[in-house]
């Protein structure tokens, strides 16, 4: 399982996993030890807090997969940036996103060649619990960044 998550990310140090029904639950954390603000690019290791998210992934050997991450909130050392705290990211997820990239990726994939409801029953059957009003979102923020 260790490996696995490492394909997400080299950040991540795994803890523990367990299977629940159709699910399997990983539980991480980030390793980082220093991140830099999203909003004026400071370097900080002075670290506020600690925040879990729960994250939505592609699933493994047919069972559906939720990721505990541990992440870091940090001060933002530079007195003239307008934020004081920051939650540290991660390339292969979106800020305050409840899905990883690879999975809303997949999402898009299905969901382009039917319905976003007949996309919603594939998907909740095999990949995650999506919903298609979810679906809908995700198209139209696909669309909106083509366009923008």
């Amino acid at each position: 399982m260790e490996e696995l998550l490492a394909l997400l990310d080299e950040g991540l140090e795994y803890i523990d996993h367990k299977i629940v029904g159709n699910e399997i639950h990983i539980k991480a954390r980030s390793k980082c030890k220093e991140a830099k603000c999203p909003y004026c690019g400071k370097a900080s290791t002075g670290v506020h807090s600690r925040v879990t998210r729960t994250l939505k992934d592609l699933p493994i050997q047919g069972k559906k997969v939720k990721i505990k991450l541990g992440l870091n909130k940090y001060f933002c050392k530079n007195p003239e940036c307008a934020w004081k705290t920051f939650a540290e990211r991660f390339p292969f997820f979106e800020p305050k996103a409840t899905k990883t990239n690879r999975l809303q990726e997949e999402i898009l994939r299905v969901s382009l060649t039917q319905s976003s409801i007949t996309a919603s029953r594939y998907l909740k059957a095999s990949v995650a619990d999506v919903g298609k009003s979810t679906i809908c979102n995700l198209l139209k923020k696909g669309r909106d960044q083509q366009c923008g």
